[in-house]
């Protein structure tokens, strides 16, 4: 099986942290170069400094706002205009806030449509080309399980994972026979941060201790626990190595059998 990754680089958003270092630590294991996105260039140095390079691997970081679409564009295009070329683009971003939909705000609704759809639109339309020439592309979404499920009480998250799935499918469609594919991978309950916040959100909504939400929420999930953030990044990795060359425009959940769906 073939999962060489030498001699790739992938700009992996949300990497300094949860589901986006899990990432881009085991495609650095298959040997991709990394070049590590998030807001917080403290963390960024921190999470780079850990991923593996026995390889030969050379990773960087990019300190990018994903809510600002003009300077995501701006500070990737002078990336790729240095002569680099992005052969696995990781679309991730943290989840907007959770609230019934009756009750968003309308600028959190505009927010993550900017953050998950329009930033993600902008990043393909920028490394495509170069994927093109190369003959070789990956597109990876991390999005959510409320994609297959909408999952109460996460609104905005549920409008707005929907949107990125048909968009994903949409390009997949358009242009795989360049040798790119385009898939979603649908995390359901991880070890993360995010995860906790939700539980700690629905603990103190609900006057019970946050461990009792956890033991009710594995209880949902036939697997009998949370996943581990590793788990997760090694469903993404494998979908960017050559041996997933033939799996395309698909909504992958990675959640240990929760979601109730096919």
């Amino acid at each position: 099986m073939n999962l060489d990754l030498t001699n790739k680089t992938a700009l992996v958003c949300g990497a300094s942290q949860g589901l986006g270092f899990a990432t881009a630590t085991e495609l650095a294991l298959m040997g991709a170069n990394i070049i590590a996105a998030s807001r917080n260039e403290n963390n960024l140095q921190t999470a780079i400094k850990d991923l593996d390079t026995s390889k030969g691997q050379k990773h960087n970081y990019l300190v990018l706002d994903l809510s600002n679409p003009d300077e995501v564009k701006q500070k990737v295009s002078a990336f790729i205009n240095e002569g680099n070329v992005i052969h696995i683009l990781i679309n991730n971003a943290g989840g907007p806030p959770s609230a019934p939909m009756i009750d968003t705000d309308v600028e959190e609704l505009e927010k993550a449509f900017r953050t998950h759809v329009i930033s993600s639109h902008i990043l393909a339309q920028l490394v495509v080309p170069g994927m093109k020439a190369a003959g070789f592309g990956r597109i990876v979404n991390i999005t959510s399980a409320s994609v297959k499920q909408p999952i109460n009480g996460l609104g905005i998250s549920n409008a707005i994972r929907a949107a990125v799935a048909n968009w994903a499918k949409t390009l997949a469609n358009e242009i795989s026979h360049f040798g790119i594919t385009i898939n979603n991978v649908l995390p359901g309950y991880t070890k993360t941060d995010r995860v906790d916040y939700l539980f700690s959100k629905q603990a103190s909504t609900q006057n019970i201790d946050k461990e009792e939400v956890y033991k009710k929420m594995e209880a949902t999930i036939p697997a009998g626990r949370l996943g581990e953030p590793s788990e997760f990044g090694a469903v993404v990795a494998f979908l960017c190595s050559p041996a997933a060359a033939y799996i395309n425009g698909i909504n992958l959940p990675v959640d240990g059998g929760r979601t109730g769906s096919l």
